[in-house]
C-alpha cells in the first residue's frame, strides 16, 4: 500500500470518485495487479508521488476512479477545490508552469519567432489570408518609405532597407532576419597599424577571402543619414506596425503577426542597415533574429499573460471604453442607447473571468473556510450586482417591468446551467471521446439537491396556485385569477400576499442557506476526511508551493476593482435597456433567459468545455449545478434580504413559464444523469430541450408589467 492510504475490506462496495493529485515526485508505487478487483476506495483527494496526467479506471465493483496530476501544493488545493461542495469550477492554473514542461505545441505560442525549424508547407490557408489582410499594405508601406528615403538621397542605405523589408513583409514565411556578425578589432591609439583580427565564427558563410584590414565602421548615433531616418521613416513605418500589431492581437489566433510586427519595430528598424540580412535557411541556426513559418495558429485561445487569458486582456479596453463613453455621453448624442446596452453587455465577460480567476487564487491559497465564504460571497457578484440594480431602477422608476426581466434572468441561469452547459460540453466532449463516464451516485446527490432547490424557490408560486382563488375585501370572486399569482394584490396593497406567501417567503429565504451550510459544514468540516489533502514533504519547498499568478493580496484587489466595474456595468445595461424593451418586437422573456442570463456565464461555459475535453465529463456537470445551485440558495435568498430592508417590490412569484419550465429541465437532467454514461447524443438531448424552452420564450407575450 501506499503510505497514508487506507486499507478497505474486500467487501466495501459503496462506491464513489477516488481523486487522487499527485505529486510529481518519481517514487516506488504500488502495483495495479496487488488492489483485489472488488475493493472500492472512499473519496479521498491526496497528492501521490505517481507521474500521470489522467487516468480512468473502471471494475466490476467501483464504477470510476480518476487520476489527476498537479504541479504544486496550490494546483493541488485548486483541483481540490473543484470537486468541493460550494466552490466555483475553475480549469485555467493559478500557478506559472514551467516552458520546459510544456508541450511543444504550447512552447511554440511563447516563442519569439527567433529559430529555425524543418520546413513543411508555407501556403496555408492562414498564411494567405496574412497575405490579405496585413502583408500588402505593410509591404506597399514600406516601398513608399523606400521612396521616400531614396529621394533624401542621405537615406538612401535606409531606402534600400525599405525595399528589402517591403520584399519581406509581403511574403515573411520560411525567410530569416539574421543577427549582425561582428569583427572583434584589437587595435589601440598607440598601435595604429594593427591588424584587426576577426572573432571566430561557426557559419560558414564568412569567406576566407575575406581582408583581416577592415575600415572601423562610423557608429549608427554617428551618421546623417540615422537622423533623416529617424525623422522621416522610422515614425510612419512606426504607425504601420503599430495598427498591424494592433489589429493581429485583437484577433488572437493572428498573434504571431503581431509578434513578427512588434520585433521588427523594436529591434530590426534600429539596427544599422547594412547589418539586416535576410535568408532562407533550411538548418538551425542560433543567429536568427526572426523568422515566421505560419501567421494564424488555432492554439492561441489557451496564450495567457501572468494567468490571464488573451481574450479576457484584449476585452479588457472594451470595458473602459464602455464606462467612459457610457458616462460622458449621457444624452446619447453620439452613441446611441442600444449600442451602449451591448457594449456593457460585452464588458460583463472579462469582469466575470476576472472574479473567477480572483475566487480560484485565494481559495486555492487558503483554507476550506476562508474559500467557503470567498465563494458564497463573490461568486455570486456578477449577477447580484444586475438583479439590484434593476430592481433600484425599476422601483425608482415606478414599474415592474425590471422585476419580470429580474425574474426571466433568475429562470434563464437555472434552465441554462441545466441544460445547456451540461449539454455542450457533453457534445463537445462527445466528438473527442467516444463515451465518457461519471459517477452517477454523485450526480445524483448534486441532481436532488438542485431539485429541493428548485422546489424551494418556486413553492411560493405553487402556494398562489393552490390557493390563487382567495381574495380580499373588495375583491369580487371573479376579479380572483384562479389560474396565477393574485391578480387582486394589487388593488388590496398586498393583503393577503403580507398573510399568506409572505410568511412561506420568509422561512423558505431561512432553509436554503441553512441547507447550504449544512452542506459545508459535511463536507468541509465533519466529513473533511471524504476530501482529505496529504501532502507529502517535497525535496525542494519552491517546487513544492510553486510560484502563484496572483497573491491573496492581489487577488483581493481584483475582485474588489472588477466587483465595482461589474456595478457600473450593470448601472448602464439597466439604463440603456429600457429603449429595448419598449421598441423591440421580440418578447422581454426571452431577453431576459438569454442575453442577461446567459452572457455572465460564458466564462463557465468555457470551463465546462475544456474539462469535457480532457475527458473530466464530472466537473462539466458539476459546473452548472454549482451555478443553480447558488442561484436558488443565495442569491434568490439574499434578493429578499434586500427588499426586507430596502423595499423595491420583489415578490417570490413567478410566471407559469418560468414554474413549469424549471421542473421540467430539472426532471429531464435527472432521467439523463441515471445511467452514469454521457455521449454527444445525450447532450443533443439536453440541447434541443433548452432550444425547445427558448422558442417559447420567445413566442410568448411580454409579461403585463412591459
Amino acid at each position: 500500500m501506499t503510505p497514508g492510504s487506507t486499507a478497505v475490506h474486500p467487501s466495501v462496495t459503496d462506491c464513489v470518485w477516488t481523486l487522487a493529485v499527485m505529486w510529481p515526485r518519481p517514487l516506488p508505487q504500488m502495483s495495479p495487479t496487488n488492489t483485489p478487483p472488488n475493493v472500492c476506495l472512499h473519496t479521498k483527494v491526496r497528492l501521490q508521488p505517481v507521474l500521470a496526467t489522467h487516468t480512468v479506471t473502471t471494475n466490476t465493483d467501483c464504477l470510476l476512479k480518476t487520476t489527476i496530476r498537479a504541479e504544486n501544493e496550490v494546483e493541488a488545493n485548486k483541483l481540490a477545490n473543484n470537486y468541493r461542495f460550494g466552490f466555483r469550477k475553475w480549469k485555467s492554473h493559478v500557478t506559472e508552469r514551467p516552458i520546459e514542461d510544456r508541450s511543444d505545441i504550447v512552447r511554440e505560442l511563447y516563442s519569439e519567432l527567433n529559430f529555425v525549424r524543418p520546413q513543411g508547407s508555407l501556403i496555408t490557408c492562414g498564411n494567405i489570408a496574412y497575405l490579405i489582410l496585413f502583408g500588402w499594405w505593410i509591404s506597399l508601406a514600406y516601398l513608399l518609405v523606400c521612396v521616400l528615403m531614396f529621394l533624401t538621397i542621405i537615406g538612401v542605405p535606409y531606402g534600400k532597407l525599405c525595399w528589402k523589408l517591403s520584399c519581406y513583409f509581403l511574403w515573411p514565411f520560411g525567410k530569416s532576419i539574421l543577427k549582425p556578425r561582428s569583427l572583434v578589432r584589437r587595435c589601440c591609439v598607440k598601435f595604429p597599424h594593427c591588424e584587426a583580427i576577426p572573432e571566430e565564427s561557426d557559419s560558414k558563410e564568412v569567406k576566407e577571402s575575406t581582408p583581416l584590414l577592415m575600415p572601423p565602421s562610423v557608429p549608427i548615433e554617428c551618421r546623417v543619414s540615422t537622423y533623416v531616418w529617424l525623422l522621416l521613416g522610422y515614425p510612419l513605418l512606426g504607425l504601420i506596425h503599430s495598427l498591424a500589431c494592433f489589429l493581429s492581437w485583437i484577433l488572437v489566433f493572428t498573434i504571431p503577426v503581431a509578434k513578427m510586427n512588434a520585433r521588427t519595430l523594436a529591434i530590426i528598424l534600429l539596427m544599422p542597415p547594412e547589418d539586416v540580412h535576410i535568408h532562407r535557411l533550411k538548418k538551425v541556426d542560433d543567429q536568427v533574429l526572426l523568422c515566421c513559418y505560419h501567421a494564424f495558429n488555432w492554439y492561441y485561445y489557451k496564450y495567457t499573460l501572468d494567468g490571464i487569458n488573451v481574450f479576457a486582456v484584449n476585452l479588457l479596453p472594451l470595458v473602459i471604453t464602455t464606462l467612459v463613453v457610457g458616462y460622458v455621453d449621457t444624452e446619447n448624442q453620439f452613441v446611441s442607447s442600444e449600442a451602449k446596452f451591448a457594449a456593457a453587455v460585452s464588458s460583463i465577460i472579462p469582469l466575470s473571468y476576472y472574479i473567477g480567476m480572483g475566487i480560484a487564487s485565494i481559495s486555492a491559497q487558503s483554507n476550506f473556510a476562508v474559500g467557503a465564504v470567498v465563494n458564497a460571497t463573490f461568486g455570486s457578484i456578477t449577477e447580484m450586482t444586475f438583479y439590484i440594480t434593476a430592481l433600484l431602477r425599476g422601483h425608482k422608476a415606478g414599474t415592474k417591468c425590471y422585476e419580470e426581466i429580474v425574474k426571466a434572468a433568475l429562470t434563464g441561469t437555472l434552465l441554462g446551467c441545466i441544460l445547456f452547459i451540461p449539454g455542450i460540453s457533453m457534445i463537445i466532449g462527445g466528438f473527442k471521446h467516444r463515451e465518457q463516464r461519471f459517477n452517477s451516485r454523485s450526480a445524483g446527490v448534486s441532481s436532488a439537491l438542485l431539485f429541493i432547490s428548485v422546489g424551494g424557490v418556486f413553492a411560493p408560486t405553487l402556494f398562489s396556485k393552490a390557493y390563487g382563488s382567495l381574495v380580499c375585501a373588495g375583491c369580487s370572486s371573479s376579479q380572483a385569477n384562479t389560474s396565477g399569482p393574485f391578480t387582486c394584490l394589487l388593488r388590496c396593497s398586498y393583503l393577503l400576499y403580507g398573510l399568506f406567501s409572505r410568511p412561506l417567503v420568509y422561512t423558505i429565504s431561512v432553509l436554503l442557506p441553512s441547507a447550504y451550510l449544512i452542506g459545508l459544514i459535511f463536507t468541509l468540516k465533519t466529513h473533511s476526511h471524504i476530501y482529505d489533502i496529504q501532502v507529502s514533504d517535497p525535496t525542494n519547498h519552491k517546487r513544492g508551493h510553486g510560484t502563484v499568478h496572483w497573491s491573496r493580496l492581489r487577488a483581493l484587489s481584483v475582485l474588489i476593482m472588477a466587483t465595482l466595474l461589474m456595478a457600473a456595468c450593470a448601472d448602464l445595461t439597466t439604463e440603456h435597456i429600457k429603449p429595448i424593451l419598449d421598441h423591440s418586437a421580440i418578447s422581454q422573456y426571452f431577453i431576459g433567459v438569454t442575453v442577461l442570463a446567459m452572457v455572465p456565464e460564458i466564462p463557465e461555459i468555457f470551463n465546462g468545455i475544456q474539462f469535457a475535453l480532457q475527458n473530466n465529463i464530472s466537473l462539466s456537470l458539476e459546473v452548472g449545478n454549482c451555478i443553480a445551485v447558488q442561484v436558488c440558495m443565495i442569491q434568490i435568498p439574499l434578493l429578499i434580504l434586500f427588499n426586507t430592508f430596502y423595499d423595491v417590490g420583489f415578490v417570490l412569484l413567478f410566471s407559469d413559464l418560468h414554474l413549469w419550465a424549471s421542473i421540467f429541465s430539472v426532471i429531464v437532467v435527472n432521467y439523463i444523469f441515471m445511467d452514469g454514461k454521457s455521449d454527444y447524443f445525450q447532450g443533443t438531448a439536453l440541447v434541443v430541450v433548452y432550444l425547445i424552452l427558448l422558442a417559447l420564450y420567445f413566442f410568448a407575450p411580454s409579461p403585463h408589467a412591459c
